[in-house]
């Protein structure tokens, strides 16, 4: 545990979800390409569709739209339905078939087993503070049985601008009738999570199992941890 800055008192803890209580590198990748045979197995129309056509067109969508970056499940919707119209679905069948397939992606990229280790650190801390989830992704939490592990989970989309905009620790706080100042946030990435926090006030524990460098950082955190269970000995 390194520290970085002297920790205030915390009334809360927020935390990421991918990448933080659980590894998801692995399982974005091998949803991306399930994602994809599904689709040419589903849709005969899209064979020719690839991972370097289909990250065009996540391209394109973004620089038409660039307020999707807030919500990527929006952002895969749009995705969805130009693919599927230019591939000569038609349009009234496109709206219906991305609704499908949307809902197929999110099952695919939520096959995971959140590890019993993160599982028992939440329940640990819950007993000394509220404990909260705030994530950029869009993970099911009820399919990966993380629902009933917080007192709440926000997400980014739905008019809510993604980390590190103040926007989730603004709502997290107002719940929690506290500060944001208030909230300790863990989390692996050094902008969402790390600059997110501080740079809205909050304190940050950046979360780094792989001891990689700080050189990214746009602020430093207050605290980093290889291990999550270091969280243990704040309280």
């Amino acid at each position: 545990m390194k520290f970085y800055k002297t920790l205030r008192p915390f009334k809360a803890i927020s935390f990421d979800l991918d990448d933080t209580l659980y590894d998801n590198q692995a399982i974005i990748v091998k949803a991306e390409a399930d994602f994809l045979v599904y689709l040419h197995e589903t849709h005969p129309q899209l064979k020719a569709l690839d991972n370097r056509k289909w990250d065009l067109y996540k391209k394109v969508i973004i620089k038409e739209n660039p307020a999707l970056k807030h919500d990527v499940t929006e952002w895969r919707r749009e995705v969805l339905k130009r693919v599927m119209t230019v591939y000569g679905i038609a349009p009234v069948n496109a709206i219906k078939y991305t609704e499908i397939a949307l809902q197929k992606f999110i099952t695919l990229r939520s096959q995971l087993t959140v590890p019993e280790k993160s599982l028992a650190l939440l329940a640990a801390l819950a007993k000394h503070y509220p404990v909260i989830a705030i994530t950029n992704g869009n993970v099911d939490t009820k399919q990966i049985q993380l629902d009933d592990k917080f007192e709440f989970i926000l997400k980014a989309g739905n008019g809510s601008n993604c980390k590190p905009d103040i926007d989730l620790f603004k709502q997290a706080a107002l719940r929690l009738e506290i500060e944001v100042s208030d909230i300790l946030h863990v989390g692996d990435h050094l902008i969402s999570d790390v600059y997110g926090a501080q740079n809205n006030n909050a304190q940050a524990v950046w979360f780094n199992p792989m001891n990689t460098s700080l050189h990214n950082a746009k602020l430093l955190p207050t605290i980093e941890v290889s291990d999550l269970n270091n969280l243990l000995k704040l309280i």
